[in-house]
């Protein structure tokens, strides 16, 4: 019996050709004689167009961006959306979000699915939007003891009222260089380094062009190690990784459009480095009470001291992305992995079965 397996993709979001490139790789590896595949597509302006049943694997994004179809929308909770075709009304067994960014790797349509009570591939709703907010999750990794770099937030209207007193306090509390990033973003998108006052401002603004919320983090000489992390209850962890940026540091241009940053896999770390990398991804996948999959980013200076940066819920998922190439080099090829992820959701969502909903 075949997995009926809806792919959602595109989305709202500034990450939308990300999810694209994600969704094609998806396709193109997946094992048409194993799965049914029904492809969702979200368009930049928020609408839900589905796809006919795939009969082949596509060759290129465009065919993954329909103009017209089976239009839909999610507010709605049409039963429709989620059917194998009109002539079977049985619902799609699983669905992959291969989703970037807010609109969909935020807890959103996490949040959608658990009403549909369907199972889906990733993390749940509060891991996912935990995930997506820099801020939230760095104030649960600290709660959680785990080390990291300091840093300090702003709304858009605390920087309004007092511009100054903003650059004052970074400049006293974490000093130059400094990263300016949108709290609910990923891929880089709206991120500076910033070296004096001047730079500084301007990433202020830069990043609140994507965000109503902005964090800023101390830079560190450090450096940056990767590990993935697969699981549910038991999550288990990759070869760690490294990023070699040619660049200043790891921005949207070098992850997907200049293919010269090195990734350097496995990375040369002594066994205690990595044991203390795994450990604390491990925690930090608990802490936020992630399930499926995470890619989890650390800063590991000259003595040996690992600072847990962030943990990605919805990585890069390319075959050449880091979080694929890092289970590839631990003996999980990138087909196997997609297959193993469906069979994560199926069992999460069977637990949550068991949960009693009357008294």
């Amino acid at each position: 019996m075949k997995t009926k397996l809806g792919l959602l993709y595109g989305g709202k979001s500034a990450e939308h050709q990300v999810s694209l490139q994600t969704a094609l790789a998806v396709i193109k590896a997946l094992d048409l004689k194993k799965f049914e595949v029904y492809p969702i597509y979200i368009t930049t302006a928020g609408q839900w167009i589905k796809g006919p049943q795939l009969q082949s694997p596509v060759q290129s994004v465009q065919q993954l961006e329909f103009s017209k179809g089976n239009e839909l929308s999610p507010m709605s909770l049409a039963p429709a959306l989620f059917q194998a075709d009109q002539q079977n009304d049985a619902e799609l067994d699983v669905i992959f979000p291969l989703l970037h960014g807010p609109n969909g790797e935020d807890g959103t349509v996490q949040g959608m699915l658990e009403l549909l009570n369907l199972p889906y591939v990733g993390n749940g709703v509060l891991a996912s939007a935990a995930g997506m907010d820099k801020v939230v999750m760095k104030n649960i990794f600290a709660q959680a003891g785990l080390a990291q770099v300091k840093y300090v937030a702003y709304t858009r209207s605390e920087w309004e009222k007092a511009k100054e007193e903003a650059y004052a306090q970074v400049e006293s509390e974490l000093g130059y260089p400094c990263f300016v990033k949108p709290a609910n973003l990923g891929s880089s998108v709206g991120i500076s380094k910033c070296q004096n006052r001047e730079q500084l401002e301007t990433a202020f603004v830069e990043a609140f062009q994507f965000d109503r919320k902005i964090i800023i983090e101390e830079g560190v000489v450090a450096r940056e190690i990767e590990l993935g992390v697969l699981g549910n209850d038991e999550p288990k962890c990759s070869v760690a990784g490294e990023i070699v940026p040619k660049k200043d540091f790891y921005d949207y241009k070098a992850k997907y459009e200049d293919e010269d940053t090195a990734l350097i896999i496995p990375a040369d770390v002594s066994d205690a480095e990595y044991r203390q990398l795994a450990e604390m991804a491990i925690k930090a996948f608990k802490a936020l009470d992630c399930s499926g999959l995470v890619r989890a980013d650390f800063f590991l200076t000259k003595d040996g001291k690992a600072l847990i940066n962030e943990v990605n819920t919805m990585p890069g998922f390319t075959p050449v992305s880091m979080f694929p190439l890092l289970w590839k080099h631990s003996g999980v090829e990138y087909p196997q992995l997609i297959e193993r992820l469906v069979e994560l959701a199926k069992e999460r969502h069977a637990e949550k079965q068991r949960i009693k909903y009357t008294f």
